[in-house]
């Protein structure tokens, strides 16, 4: 009898397992969002979140970071940081040195030719009448991303799409496999996309470019959110060292747009303005797509381009700098109230970061006794020609330079039989003292690298033997090169430690110190979605934010 119990005892397991006896059950499918929402702020640094924080409403970055998960210790794990770079690594989990995308340009050795990151020759513009605005797609970017993973785990019932100022922040982002990616043109004022995706804008982008919303926002100009005086966490208006907007001769508010020469709409992407235009793309394809309706979870990939345009002019010291965050909190809060509205609170996931951040303008810090300086690259360059020619004759042996990288012509060095290392040298000893120059290297040995392992490690994330230069030059701490205002690109804390947010389905409220990387953003997503991670992947995944409950 106790053989016969304990048969019935082994049968009722194996029906509580399978279900039914002799039947597997084929289960319920996991519990998972609707749609995500991943936004990237083009050049918003970590201290953003905070530095204004008594002036941010109640239903934007306090909302996520009262609600959400928050990174505090979040940086980017290579040197180089710029803005097809950060997009390409946050949506891939990877660094430079394997997906390839090492800059927003790179020199290709073997067709002799500077390649921008995005740029396709053999796709045609889709939606305007300017021919070279839509010759872009994802090819260049070596690996997949995680809206890729998300599509191919659907079997392609997902919808993915990808909206942002610039085409590369709406298509590296979208991947390879999205149903759409759009960017705007600024000399037509539309939003536009390249046959790689489509032959013919979807009507619902046609009927947005109708409405003419960028002649609209041109005759509003740009005034402050708050009266100029209650912006105490910036500098006094009109710096010295300030871009004009448009055709003004001072740069204080308010700016009048209407009229301004150049390029037709471009000067909309330095203002508030773009943001507007960005979001209401966002919301158009919220609703003609019908993101997050269907039985499989979509994926709405944006990137808000004008703080990029707003830091690089004025610096983020700026009022007009701080007024565009303002103005960003008001935007992000209005997207998760239309999430709520459309799809329901709990019912989407929602993750904000940045693709890099930047530095303080260096005559701000020269101002304050701080170490910070600009740098000559005319003057450098022309001292390493100068080198170059004294020891080894008058020839062009660096045949590009780029990301401060000198590509070296090799064809010529064997010719001449010169070795890579003799020119690594000759170039190393022309800039040791030159002002703002820390160090020069050797890509292709930096194992012999005297710099720290940290940044080594930094540089090493970086380097791609196909698409990288040969010879590195490493910036001083707080100096920069180039007439702007400010910029970024450095293996520094300011151009590292950028905000990673995650919000909504199967998040868990809290923050942690620990320092993440934007190579965790991805696995981290592929958790949460019970996806493959991507298959250039390097990342971890942050499992601490992860409702084990969802």
């Amino acid at each position: 009898m106790k053989y016969v119990n304990f048969a019935l005892a082994i049968a009722g397991l194996f029906c509580a397992i399978t279900g039914k006896a002799g039947q597997p059950d084929q289960g319920n499918p996991p519990k998972r969002p609707r749609l995500v929402v991943g936004i990237v702020v083009d050049q918003m640094r970590y201290d953003y979140l905070y530095r204004y924080y008594d002036k941010y409403a109640a239903g934007g970055f306090k909302r996520i970071l009262g609600e959400g998960f928050n990174c505090r210790n979040h940086h980017y794990h290579y040197a180089l940081t710029v803005t097809a770079a950060g997009h390409a690594s946050v949506y891939t989990g990877s660094a430079p040195s394997v997906h390839g995308i090492v800059g927003n340009d790179w020199y290709d050795a073997h067709a002799g030719r500077k390649t921008y990151c995005v740029g396709d020759s053999s796709v045609e513009t889709v939606g305007s009448s300017n021919p070279v605005a839509g010759k872009m797609s994802p090819k260049n970017l070596l690996v997949s991303t995680i809206t890729d993973q998300l599509r191919l785990a659907t079997n392609f019932r997902s919808k993915v799409i990808g909206i942002a100022l610039k085409d590369r922040g709406a298509i590296l982002p979208a991947g390879h496999t999205a149903n759409g990616a759009y960017w705007f043109d600024s000399k037509t004022g539309n939003w536009i996309t390249s046959s790689f995706y489509t032959r013919e804008l979807p009507e619902w982008v046609r009927n947005y470019n109708a409405r003419k919303r960028a002649s609209q926002l041109m005759t509003e100009g740009w005034a402050t959110l708050l009266p100029v005086a209650e912006y105490t966490e910036s500098t006094t208006d009109d710096q010295p060292y300030e871009a004009k907007m448009g055709a003004a001769k001072q740069s204080v508010f308010p700016y009048e747009l209407a009229g301004a020469a150049g390029d037709a709409f471009g000067i909309l992407s330095s203002t508030p303005h773009g943001n507007t235009l960005t979001k209401e793309m966002a919301f158009e394809a919220l609703e003609n797509e019908k993101l997050g309706t269907g039985n499989f979870i979509d994926f709405l990939a944006v990137s808000f381009s004008s703080p990029d345009y707003v830091g690089h002019g004025f610096g983020p010291n700026s009022v007009e700098a701080e007024d565009i965050y303002l103005r960003l909190d008001k935007d992000i809060a209005e997207m998760l109230g239309k999430l709520d509205q459309k799809l329901g609170k709990g019912n989407y996931l929602f993750f904000l970061t940045a693709d890099h951040g930047i530095m303080d303008v260096a005559d701000f810090w020269k101002a304050h006794k701080l170490p910070a300086g600009r740098i000559d690259y005319l003057q450098m360059n022309a001292a390493v020609k100068a080198a170059l020619k004294a020891r080894f004759g008058d020839a062009d042996f660096i045949a590009a330079s780029e990301n401060f990288q000198f590509y070296l012509n090799h064809r010529l060095l064997e010719e001449r039989g010169v070795t890579a290392e003799a020119v690594f040298q000759v170039i190393r000893q022309a800039l040791g003292n030159f002002a703002g120059v820390a160090d020069v290297l050797n890509l292709q040995e930096l194992y012999k690298s005297g710099l720290n392992e940290y940044q080594t490690t930094l540089y090493k994330n970086n380097y791609n033997r196909k698409r990288s230069g040969d010879i590195q030059i490493v910036v001083e701490p707080g100096w920069m090169a180039g007439p702007i205002a400010a910029n970024h690109g450095s293996p520094y804390n300011n151009d590292t430690h950028i905000p990673l947010l995650f919000y909504g389905w199967g998040v868990k409220p809290g923050e942690t110190f620990r320092r993440t990387s934007v190579a965790d953003t991805s696995p981290t997503l592929a958790a949460l979605l019970s996806i493959l991670e991507p298959n250039g992947n390097i990342g971890n995944v942050i499992d601490e934010l992860i409702d084990p409950g969802r």
